[in-house]
């Protein structure tokens, strides 16, 4: 028997997050055709918060913990976050229950809209390598701040806050000359017409997770893992499992500049990560491969395990004294890497 009690849905209120979840009801939907399917908006720390740095106001789960305590109350029975807001350990209780297929990962560099941008935002005036010296470039990450230091450090790094119709809008009316931005979030509103440059991952490492959302619920809801089954991909959950560990194992946030990108392929998974100090004065980089196993493809704990490594490996050259600087404090030792 169908299982037809309304399906609610926790979600923040920016157009983005409302687009995010909207992709999520038409999946539950599609999954359980005439189900009754409710948005309910929650503001989060990170939304109130807006004349602060994310990195300055110290609190994991800055865009997470409300809606966290809205899932354990009941209020709702799912929520879709952005994969890369999603804390590395989920609150007790709650489980990730899908991770959709990645949408482009890179960051992107946006110009002014009267400096104009070539067909599908292949731009024709300036890019990163070209903004003159002294540019004010906008941008409220410290993974961003750090890889500028290291590529342009003549330009003026400002911090840039607000949902993107409001970053758009500030970088419009003349704030910044040039601001950095996740791709997905562009493209998934339909600005990709505003896109300047896509930042290569082989010099610009983007934020773990970025480019796929996640589908959190209560752990051992069998009904929301059902209606999300055909919504999860297995190529990008292993991606970002390797991703999401190797965060975890050097105890990284939002404070810290850490980059990590996964990719897949017929002979197994590559794994690139990035830990530098936040002016990108110290930069280490590394990849971990793990194999196909006998073309049945990488699983999570596989994926995962190869983070741990490359965690345990870039710590080896230097990367826990880099983080402890960053951090103030003495080095951590992260987990044992598996064999």
């Amino acid at each position: 028997m169908v299982d037809a009690r309304p399906v609610r849905i926790a979600s923040r209120g920016s157009e983005l997050a409302l687009w995010q979840a909207r992709a999520v009801e038409q999946a539950i939907r599609e999954a359980s055709p005439g189900i009754e399917v409710e948005i309910s908006i929650i503001k989060t720390t990170g939304d109130r918060i807006l004349d602060v740095p994310l990195a300055k106001i110290g609190d994991k789960g800055l865009f997470t913990k409300e809606i966290d305590a809205a899932l354990l109350a009941g209020d709702a029975d799912l929520a879709v976050h952005s994969l890369k807001d999603v804390p590395t350990r989920v609150p007790d209780g709650l489980e990730i229950v899908a991770v959709s297929r990645r949408e482009d990962p890179r960051d992107v560099l946006i110009l002014p809209r009267e400096q104009g941008t070539g067909d599908r935002g292949q731009g024709t005036g300036k890019t990163l390598a070209t903004l003159p010296a002294g540019a004010r470039v906008g941008t409220s990450s410290l993974r961003r701040r750090a890889q500028l230091g290291a590529l342009r450090p003549d330009v003026e790094v400002l911090d840039l806050r607000g949902n993107l119709n409001t970053r758009l809008a500030k970088l419009d009316q003349g704030d910044y000359d040039a601001i950095l931005l996740a791709a997905a979030g562009v493209l998934r509103l339909g600005w990709e017409d505003r896109i300047a440059e896509y930042l290569d991952p082989a010099e610009w490492l983007p934020a773990v997770g970025q480019g796929a959302l996640a589908v959190v619920a209560r752990a051992g809801d069998a009904r929301v893992r059902g209606l999300m089954a055909a919504f999860h991909d297995p190529f990008t959950a292993a991606c970002t499992a390797a991703e999401r560990a190797f965060l975890a194992a050097l105890e990284g946030g939002c404070q810290i500049p850490i980059g990590a990108l996964a990719t897949v392929d017929d002979e197994g998974l590559t794994l690139h990560g990035l830990v530098a100090g936040t002016e990108g004065d110290e930069v280490l980089r590394d990849s971990e491969f793990v194999s196909a196993d006998g073309g049945e493809g990488v699983s999570l704990d596989d994926g995962a395990d190869a983070g741990r490594r490359l965690a345990a490996r870039m710590v080896e050259m230097g990367a826990g004294e880099i983080l402890a600087r960053v951090r103030g404090e003495s080095p951590r030792v992260p987990e044992p890497a598996a064999p």
